[in-house]
């Protein structure tokens, strides 16, 4: 019996243990036609970006109104004829139907013809410097890689909330500018035209309204153009400050330098999409500002609120536009070369820790680069010694390792250093850097015309008048 059993060989192994039940999907129900469905509402975008999308349309609207952002023929069409018949039709009109340009008629105390017309041309060439170079721009990139606040264009969701805030300042400064200089401008063709009505009612009403609203367009052109290029500036001083506070950070070199090409080369764009408007801008302005110098000074006749008043508005309206291009560049351009100074000050303090556990010793290279204190300023006795000597074949690669470690760190930190001080950056004007350097030349230049042109409207015929009192005595 037992042989029969050896012969039947093992007993069959145990039965696998039953598999665990799939579990059922429940039946997906379908809605009657009677049941509705629950409201979304979740928002499609955060609140940030929807903030910014907003102040975005706002701009964009706005720009398109001013005919600052024609990109088809047909928008650059409507904004030349625009700019035609309100910029330079209204204003003629108005001097060509002033009383005082009729024959026999003295009004030299409340209008002068002369006046009148420079600020016509100066205010028509700046509207148009303006209107020529954004439109053109803004059809090129539209308007998010106008501003560079486009997502490829490295837009950071962290700084959609600063976007915004730095857009509603636009919208804030430009019209503290507007509504004082408004004012002024309101105030003064009352006065004139409370002149004008005793000569002819309709003529008085139609250059009140005509001055009125061929200045509003064009003052609002030339403001808003600059202060355009100032925010463009100012959106780019987020990205230094936040690039300053990260230099802050014990990061490798090789990413802040990728970081400071990126926004050297957004600079660069800036400078070229710019140059040409700033360096128009200048000029006309410039000119425009010098020429009413010299019509002014040159005049014999009394010169007061009501016949100079616009001059004045039209100047201060120029300047201001001009100043805020050039303190937009000048901002971006100290917060460029600002960079080196907190770079070698963090070049500096991770050389020099403060804790005083690295030594210095002079190298070959004549730069004095840092080591473990340890490894020179440590007492040995003998058996230290000769357990050194025989323990260097082990330990020598790691301090060879952690030596050359720290030599690559100092080199990459030393050579970042040296990039930043060879290239600060900054908004150039064909080559020259626009900060207070140049800021200075201007201004050498400005003062230098305007002694040139008071030495011939007003030294000159002082002295002309002077000579001849000696002579005729």
């Amino acid at each position: 019996m037992a042989s029969s059993d050896r012969l039947a060989g093992p007993p069959p192994p145990p039965a696998p243990p039953p598999l665990p039940p799939i579990p059922t999907r429940p039946a997906i129900r379908v809605p009657s036609a009677s049941e509705s469905y629950p409201p979304f509402s979740a928002p499609l975008l955060p609140p940030t970006d929807a903030q910014l999308e907003r102040w975005l349309r706002r701009l964009g609207a706005f720009l398109a109104a001013s005919g600052l952002s024609a990109s088809t023929r047909m928008e650059v069409a409507f904004a030349a004829s625009v700019l035609a018949v309100v910029g330079v039709a209204l204003p003629a009109a108005a001097v060509a139907l002033s009383p005082c340009h009729d024959d026999g008629v003295v009004c030299d105390d409340y209008e002068v013809e002369l006046f009148e017309e420079f600020v016509m041309v100066s205010q028509a060439a700046a509207a148009t410097v303006a209107v020529a170079c954004v439109s053109r721009k803004m059809a090129m990139y539209g308007l998010r890689k106008f501003l560079f606040v486009d997502p490829e264009l490295g837009m950071r969701i962290r700084f959609q909330k600063e976007y915004a805030t730095r857009i509603e300042d636009f919208f804030r400064t430009l019209l503290w500018w507007i509504l004082p200089c408004f004012a002024v401008k309101v105030t003064r063709e009352i006065f004139r035209f409370s002149h004008m009505l005793h000569e002819s009612t309709w003529r008085a009403c139609i250059v009140f309204f005509a001055s009125i609203i061929s200045w509003m367009y064009l003052t609002t052109i030339v403001l808003s153009s600059s202060m355009l290029f100032n925010l463009v500036c100012n959106l780019q001083v987020i990205h230094f400050d936040d690039y300053g506070k990260v230099l802050e950070q014990d990061a490798d070199p090789l990413v802040y330098m990728k970081e400071h090409l990126q926004l050297r080369h957004n600079l660069s764009k800036i400078s070229h999409r710019f140059r040409m408007f700033l360096l128009l801008l200048f000029l006309s302005v410039t000119a425009s500002q010098f020429a009413i110098l010299y019509k002014t000074t040159a005049y014999k006749g009394p010169i007061n609120f009501t016949n100079g008043g616009d001059i004045a508005v039209s100047s201060v309206v120029q300047v201001v536009g001009l100043v805020v291009c050039l303190h937009g560049a000048a901002k971006i351009s100290h917060r460029a070369q600002n960079i080196v100074a907190i770079a070698s000050r963090w070049h500096a303090l991770a050389t020099c820790p403060t804790d005083s556990t690295y030594g210095s010793t002079p190298n070959g290279s004549t730069h004095l680069a840092t080591f473990p204190s340890q490894m020179f300023l440590r007492d040995y006795s003998e058996s230290d010694l000769e357990s050194l000597e025989g323990g260097s074949v082990n330990g020598g690669s790691h301090n060879s390792a952690q030596l050359t470690s720290y030599l690559s760190s100092y080199h990459k930190r030393e050579s970042l250093v040296l990039y930043l001080l060879t290239n600060p950056g900054g908004i150039t004007l064909y080559g020259w850097t626009v900060d207070r350097t140049f800021l200075n030349t201007i201004l050498t230049v400005e003062l230098t015309l305007v002694l040139f042109v008071l030495s011939q409207t007003i030294v000159s015929p002082a002295s002309t008048s002077f000579s001849s009192y000696m002579s005729f005595r």
